[in-house]
């Protein structure tokens, strides 16, 4: 039986991950590790929480005490790293947090995975290729776009963000394991995902409650910030095939190719909620407010997913119509309940 240490999967990826993989997969025993910093929510893997081969701990990947214990206790097979800070705005006014859970985080399950799995004793381990470490990482690291061009796994990093330079850093500790030491590891960098259970500081999230609250709309600028936005379920499914059949070493770009900008984005949303939840008089589009943008905002971001697409057979199955509607639901439904 595969065991696998998911971490950060109380958030909003690798909940949704947590989910489907324990519904696809038999003879799989999942340990999801979180901090449950504001980011962390229960709520979100409440489908898993009795599953047999599901174990919730509450932790923190810069302790590497604690890290070692795990892979002593439980002897994990693999580990899908999902773990990170991630919103940019916080990375901005608070940057050290990304630096030491990203960067010293990513360090930690690195090395106490390299111990665990290829200096162990023979007789406690099989071949250390059959064991896998697979880091989630984010189209940010690679800088800006202008109005054309595309995100391949050949493009240079140029991170603008003390966020994306922090997964920048992550992603060349995870390749320098495999260049250094032979470590069986793989690196999936995706667009903007959206869809359920993400946090309610998040764009899409906070358009849809700011409108249902008869609150302003922000957007950064005039809203013209593009990006690649990706369903989360269809990113699920390309880490799964990616953390199974993808090359040792290698990195592989997941995108939707569904660029959108933000003010498409907020009026989108707010045309579907008018039909869904409409207002007693007018449309939601009134409440759009343009705010101050923030700095180094990254103008465009897009993936070309001819890899994994072409390598493991992965293709979107949401375009950002269809995915959206499905987002605006399940909020509302949530938002019904409370």
């Amino acid at each position: 039986m595969q065991s696998i240490l998911i971490t950060g999967g109380a958030g909003f990826i690798g909940s949704n991950f947590i989910t489907w993989f324990l519904e696809n997969n038999r003879d799989v025993k999942l340990v999801n590790l979180d901090m449950l910093t504001y980011a962390g929510d229960l709520s979100n893997i409440k489908e898993s929480e009795n599953h047999p081969g599901y174990t919730f701990i509450q932790g923190d990947i810069c302790n590497l005490e604690f890290v070692e214990q795990l892979f002593k206790q439980y002897n994990f097979t693999g580990v899908i790293h999902f773990a990170a800070e991630s919103h940019v705005d916080n990375s901005i006014t608070g940057p050290e947090a990304f630096v030491r859970t990203n960067v010293l985080g990513t360090f930690n399950l690195l090395e106490t995975a390299r111990k665990h799995w290829m200096e162990a004793p023979q007789q406690y381990r099989s071949g250390y290729e059959n064991y896998r470490f697979h880091h989630i990482s984010t189209d940010e690291v690679y800088g800006t776009l202008g109005a054309e061009g595309l995100f391949t796994e050949e493009t240079p990093y140029a991170p603008n963000s003390p966020y994306s330079a922090s997964k920048a850093a992550s992603d060349m500790l995870v390749r320098s394991y495999f260049h250094t030491y032979g470590m069986n590891v793989v690196t999936t960098n995706c667009s903007n995902n959206y869809g359920p259970k993400q946090h309610p500081e998040k764009l899409i999230p906070t358009i849809i409650r700011k409108a249902v609250a008869g609150e302003n709309i922000p957007i950064y600028g005039k809203g013209e910030n593009v990006r690649d936005w990706l369903y989360v379920m269809d990113h699920c499914k390309g880490i799964d095939l990616v953390y199974r059949n993808g090359r040792a070493g290698e990195t592989y770009n997941i995108g939707g190719r569904n660029e959108r900008n933000n003010l498409y984005i907020a009026h989108t949303i707010c045309e579907l909620l008018d039909k869904l939840k409409p207002k007693g008089q007018g449309s939601y589009k009134e409440q759009i407010t343009f705010v101050k943008d923030r700095p180094g905002h990254d103008l465009r971001y897009a993936i070309d997913a001819t890899k994994i697409e072409t390598e493991l057979g992965w293709k979107a199955e949401e375009n950002f119509e269809s995915g959206i509607l499905k987002t605006i639901e399940w909020y509302l439904q949530k938002l019904n309940n409370q």
